[in-house]
């Protein structure tokens, strides 16, 4: 007779989860949550990754740099920040290179005044000018 009523006792709780459907999509319902939470967004690392930056900067963002035009006094440090996802990009001109790269900055000093054109090799419809002056 115990036997019969263990066995009675293990089929209700086999059965629990399929009698109570709500019950079932509620654990379902919270691991989804649970997981999805764990991932978080994509917002908050890039704005950790982004370095603090005082000084003259050009963004790296939507495939192009902005602003396209800055002007800058000799002696000015410009970083460039790179704010475009995934997609990889670099900074080049007659004077400097940046690594390619899909976050993170690069920096260069202007030591002479003059018109510094520079492009993404990667998209060479991607340009900028850097105007230094005295």
């Amino acid at each position: 007779m115990r036997l019969t009523q263990r066995s009675t006792v293990s089929q209700q709780h086999r059965g629990l989860a399929f009698t109570h459907p709500h019950l079932t999509l509620a654990v379902l319902a919270g691991l989804v949550a649970l997981v999805l939470s764990a991932c978080g967004s994509g917002e908050a690392s890039t704005a950790a990754a982004e370095p603090d930056v005082d000084g003259p900067t050009v963004t790296i963002e939507d495939l192009a740099f902005a602003p396209e035009t800055l002007a800058v006094e000799t002696g000015d440090t410009v970083t460039w920040v790179w704010n475009d996802g995934a997609i990889d990009h670099d900074v080049a001109g007659d004077d400097f290179q940046s690594e390619v790269m899909s976050e993170g900055s690069f920096s260069h000093t202007f030591e002479e005044p003059g018109t510094y054109d520079y492009v993404c090799t990667l998209h060479p419809n991607m340009t900028g000018t850097i105007e230094v002056t005295e």
